[in-house]
């Protein structure tokens, strides 16, 4: 989720920027966004040794961001 909500907040980000920002090594980070990549909700691009990542599309944004507001939500017990 930490990785999602980043790639929500900038249009992309490489590989070692993932890793500083959730406190991983690169390979984890890179692990994790190929998981991303894999079920459809990050495309990358590469250039030279460098790989960029970015939200697939706009509606994957959306749920990502919907997802956190519900998170925040507070639960009523009934």
């Amino acid at each position: 989720m930490k990785i999602a909500l980043a790639l929500c907040q900038e249009d992309e980000l490489c590989v070692c920027d993932v890793a500083n920002i959730i406190g991983s090594t690169v390979a984890n980070a890179s692990h994790h966004l190929r998981l991303l990549r894999n079920m459809g909700l990050a495309k990358y691009r590469k250039e030279g040794k460098l790989v960029f990542y970015s939200l697939d599309d706009e509606h994957v944004r959306q749920l990502i961001l919907l997802a956190l507001e519900h998170g925040k939500e507070e639960k009523v017990n009934v």
